[in-house]
């Protein structure tokens, strides 16, 4: 396996010309300052000249890289080895319906101002000793890592043995700090979990950013914002933050921590929403590789989508097409393993409770061994032997589909 994967790396990585490999280096520098300043002014036209410098740079490397069918193929296959937009496509044609209409759903349903009982001041250092129980309660090896703040949140490391995790905090609302540590817990269990025997070969890495995000998204969502664990949750908020928690239930908290508003703003949208960010991503960029559209196009594209799916509309290109750091740094391609991440974490949770039993006992009572447990024997441990999908299939019996991600959205907002 590590032999067959070092090599896949290898060739890829030949197949790109050195002076092709240098300009991309020297255009992305420049176009993520770009990006700053224009995002920071809402100047989209100082921006779009060097993010089409950036497609056609990308574009040629899929030229050199090759494809089966489209060039969009080659970046894909970059960050989810062996996806193919043609895989990708009827995913998206299945979601963004369900979607768009499971939101109007929610929408006339829900009590829109149920997150107003978490309004209030939220201690700083109240929040990193909160932040550090619930990564010690996951199951996050200090003693093989580390927990610091940053302006945003990520996860690095060299080995299992050494893994970085950063979150950030807002003293006005303590969701940001609570799902930045649990999203990033979940990042560092895996690769915390990886086999340190084979570190510094395929066999020791992740297979493909759809399942590191998987286990992220299962922690952050099937686990952190399910009924069951606001009965966890809340004595340790009680503990903390006293007079913040005067009047909390764990029904309130629920109904507080799982309110659906659709977002300009991706990585500020609820789970309901999130994957609709995703689609649009998806289909500019394929279209951008296609040739069907071109850099000057996104800006309107993006308002007019934004309104037809989520029904706001962004008020400049900061709160729109500018809001994302990636094309600037050629990371085209590498949205859609968002969604493929929601996906399998649904059908991995799914997988795991039909295994252990009463899951929202064990998730209620901080008993997250089991669940761990699981996902170092099926995910963790087999590293890059299998691509993503077969990863899954052999975890759980089931391939890449939207079916047990629809289902528990609708099971968790009692829709239909």
């Amino acid at each position: 396996v590590s032999v067959r994967e070092t090599i896949r790396d290898r060739d890829r990585s030949v197949k790109v010309p050195r002076k092709l490999v240098t300009e991309l280096s020297r255009v992305t520098a420049m176009a993520q300052q770009a990006w700053v300043s224009a995002r920071e002014n809402d100047d989209w036209n100082t921006f779009a000249p060097l993010l089409t410098q950036v497609i056609e740079l990308r574009r040629q490397e899929a030229e050199a890289v090759g494809y089966e069918t489209e060039p969009y193929d080659a970046l894909l296959d970059q960050y989810e080895p062996d996806m193919k937009a043609t895989d990708l496509e009827p995913v998206f044609a299945e979601l963004r319906p369900a979607l768009v209409s499971t939101t109007a759903e929610i929408a006339e349903r829900q009590n829109s101002n149920a997150a107003s009982v978490l309004a209030g001041d939220w201690d700083i250092a109240a929040q990193e000793q909160l932040s550090r129980r619930l990564l010690d309660a996951m199951g996050f090896d200090f003693t093989a890592g580390r927990l610091d703040t940053s302006a945003h949140p990520f996860t690095s490391g060299t080995c299992p043995l050494d893994v970085r995790l950063t979150t950030a905090y807002d003293i006005d609302d303590p969701v940001k700090g609570i799902y930045s540590t649990i999203h990033e817990g979940g990042h560092g269990l895996y690769e915390q979990g990886l086999p340190v025997q084979h570190s510094g070969t395929p066999l020791g890495e992740a297979c493909g950013l759809g399942i590191h995000e998987s286990q992220s998204r299962s922690w952050e969502n099937q686990v952190g914002r399910s009924r069951a664990f606001m009965d966890f949750l809340l004595p340790h908020i009680t503990d903390l933050f006293p007079e913040r928690a005067a009047g909390l239930t764990p029904d309130s908290l629920f109904a507080a921590l799982n309110v659906v508003k659709p977002s300009l703003i991706r990585i500020d949208a609820d789970e309901v929403t999130y994957n609709l960010h995703i689609a649009m991503r998806f289909e500019l960029e394929r279209a951008l590789f296609r040739g069907e559209i071109g850099v000057d196009d996104l800006p309107g594209m993006w308002r007019e989508r934004m309104t037809n799916d989520l029904s706001i509309t962004p008020t400049g290109d900061s709160d729109g097409v500018l809001q994302d750091i990636h094309w600037s740094f050629g990371a085209l391609g590498y949205f859609p393993t968002y969604t493929l991440g929601n996906l399998y974490a649904a059908t991995l949770f799914q997988a795991a409770g039909k295994a252990l039993g009463d899951l929202d006992s064990m998730i209620s009572q901080g008993n997250f061994a089991p669940l761990l447990g699981w996902m170092r024997d099926n995910v963790h441990v087999h590293g890059r032997r299998w691509p993503a999908e077969e990863l899954c299939r052999r975890a759980t019996g089931r391939g890449l589909n939207c079916d047990d991600f629809l289902n528990h959205l609708r099971a968790k907002y009692g829709v239909s």
